[in-house]
């Protein structure tokens, strides 16, 4: 079943690594589909509630969210958007750690804190963080290239979607 999966990560220092993720030729038997941010500086210049309507239309009919974790996501505030919003719509969750995958200059980066310490459900009065509740893998010790697509098709699941 094809999935359509929402990509959320820092645009101005993971781009390349994101990039290096969405184009690996990963989904080739599991034919998921995904939305990138190629878009991303022309929306950034109508300023923030055109920033925010664009994510929105973005996550319009997906599955899932894939949340590419690397030194700075978790502080970046259209990065929580996304997770917020990806939660309130039902997505499916995951966390990717790309901080392994090289960068344009054949650089790895520092290890980034999980982005879903930010956010919790408050249940029973007890606050559930989405960390509990959501995985994490890492791109290059966990083989994403050739797991991805089943990381995409159990959160999804997951979800009910």
């Amino acid at each position: 079943m094809a999935r359509k999966t929402f990509f959320s990560f820092h645009f101005e220092r993971d781009s390349w690594r994101a990039g290096q993720v969405r184009n690996s030729g990963l989904f080739k038997g599991d034919k998921a589909g995904f939305i990138d941010k190629a878009d991303w500086e022309e929306v950034k210049r109508k300023g923030d509630q055109a920033i925010k309507s664009w994510i929105n239309k973005q996550l319009e009919g997906t599955s899932t969210t894939v949340v590419l974790i690397g030194s700075e996501t978790s502080e970046r505030k259209y990065v929580g958007y996304e997770i917020e919003q990806s939660a309130k719509r039902g997505n499916g969750l995951i966390g990717v750690y790309i901080h392994r995958v090289k960068d344009v200059n054949g650089r790895t980066d520092a290890k980034g804190k999980n982005p879903f310490e930010n956010w919790y459900y408050e249940r029973n009065g007890k606050n559930v963080y989405f960390s509990e509740l959501y995985p994490t893998y890492d791109w290059v010790n966990d083989n994403g290239r050739e797991n991805l697509g089943k990381w995409i098709e159990a959160a999804a699941k997951k979800a009910g979607k």
